[in-house]
């Protein structure tokens, strides 16, 4: 019996031995982590001028009143017909200024004023391409509308100022922008701030599409 036993235990050591040395199994890897949904595309507007398109997206997740606001004038077709009418530099004949078009106060273009959506709570900036309402006080924006050159980001909503409300970029042809605020301005025209900002010959706009 003991010799027996003493066969079995023998036997075992190589077992064990082997058993130690056989390399571990992997682990396995952990599963990937899913993808974030694409974001949805944002809506498109393009506005067609003498000097080229100006494509515009409407960032209608972060301001939704706004952009939504733009786009009713859009689909209305309010904006056909009417021009951008201002160029603002800082100081003149730098990169750094806007332009400004829409339906520029006439009542039979209007709809109703919309409410004020601040940067502060939007997120967005006033960085170059980023297209603002144009307003008097907040809560007054219809349809007049600016396209910043540079970083503006002094019109953001900040502690002291409600600023004003970013509803989108240009996403094609800021060189066109740029050509509109090359434009020559009128020495005399406009009133007030706007002196000397309105456009001598304002720079149509034929059409205003939703494209996307």
């Amino acid at each position: 019996m003991k010799i027996a036993l003493l066969a079995i235990a023998l036997l075992s050591i190589p077992a064990l031995a082997a058993a130690q040395t056989a390399p571990l199994p992997a682990a396995p890897l952990p599963a990937p982590a899913p993808a974030p949904p694409p974001r949805p595309t944002l809506p498109r507007v393009t506005l067609q001028t003498p000097k080229g398109p100006i494509v515009i997206a409407l960032d209608i997740d972060k301001a939704p009143k706004t952009a939504a606001n733009f786009l009713r004038y859009v689909t209305a077709k309010k904006f056909d017909g009417t021009s951008f009418y201002r160029a603002l530099s800082f100081p003149r004949d730098t990169p750094l200024g806007l332009i400004q078009g829409g339906i520029r106060g006439i009542s039979t273009r209007s709809f109703p004023p919309i409410a004020h959506e601040a940067t502060s709570l939007t997120g967005l900036t006033h960085d170059d391409g980023a297209v603002s309402m144009a307003r008097t006080t907040p809560g007054t924006a219809q349809g007049d509308f600016f396209i910043i050159i540079g970083k503006l980001d002094s019109l953001d909503a900040d502690f002291a100022a409600p600023g004003f409300a970013v509803f989108g970029h240009v996403v094609e042809g800021m060189d066109i922008v740029r050509a509109i605020q090359a434009s020559p301005v009128s020495p005399t025209a406009g009133e007030g701030a706007m002196k000397g900002q309105i456009l001598a010959a304002p720079v149509a706009i034929i059409t205003a599409t939703k494209t996307k």
